[in-house]
C-alpha cells in the first residue's frame, strides 16, 4: 500500500506548521495578503481564500475561572462564553487580556493558532467543525491559514468538542 504524501512545511514555517509536520499530519497552507484595515481577521481569511465562513475557525483565548482556555469557533458566529465555561466544568468565562493571550500562546492577535502554542492550553473546538471534511484555522500569523481535518485538529490540540458558538 502506497503511503499518502505529507504536505511539506514551507520555508519559514510557523510553530503551528512545524508541529503539524512533526506529527505527520496532512495539511494545506493558504497564504493571502493581509489588509490591516479589514474589520475582521477571520472574515478576511474566508473572503481571501474563497471559503465559507462556516469552515474558517477563529482562535480565541478566554479566562475560565482563572485558567486560560482556547476556544475555536467559526468566524461566521461568536463565542458563547457561558457554553465555554460549562463545557470545561467552569462557572464563569471572560475574554482574556489580549497581551496575556499573546504572551502565553506566542502568537499575535489575529494570528493566534490553536496549534503549536508556546504553552499548551486547554482547548475547546466548536462541535460544528465535525460537519466539514476540512476546516481552516490560523497557521500562526496574519495572512496565513492551515487547512486540515477536524479530527486532526482535535487530536493535535487535545480539544474537547462542544457546542460553544452562537450564530
Amino acid at each position: 500500500m502506497a503511503k499518502k504524501p505529507k504536505k511539506q512545511q514551507q520555508a519559514g514555517g510557523t510553530p503551528a506548521t512545524v508541529a503539524l509536520t512533526a506529527a505527520g499530519v496532512d495539511y494545506t497552507v493558504h497564504a493571502y495578503d493581509h489588509d490591516p484595515n479589514h474589520p475582521s481577521y477571520g472574515e478576511e481569511a474566508a473572503e481571501a481564500m474563497g471559503v465559507s465562513p462556516d469552515r474558517v475557525f477563529k482562535t480565541l483565548v478566554a479566562d475560565v475561572d482563572g485558567a486560560l482556555t482556547v476556544a475555536v469557533v467559526p468566524v461566521a458566529g461568536s463565542l458563547d462564553l457561558k457554553a465555554l465555561a460549562a463545557a470545561v466544568g467552569g462557572k464563569r468565562a471572560a475574554m482574556a487580556d489580549p497581551a496575556l493571550a499573546e504572551r502565553t500562546t506566542g502568537y499575535v492577535r489575529g494570528g493566534i493558532s490553536p496549534l503549536g502554542q508556546r504553552r499548551k492550553l486547554r482547548t475547546v473546538l466548536d462541535a460544528s467543525a465535525t460537519a466539514h471534511a476540512t476546516v481552516c484555522v490560523s497557521a500562526g500569523r496574519r495572512g496565513l491559514e492551515v487547512e486540515l481535518s477536524p479530527g486532526d485538529l482535535t487530536t493535535q490540540t487535545d480539544a474537547l468538542l462542544a457546542p460553544i458558538a452562537r450564530p
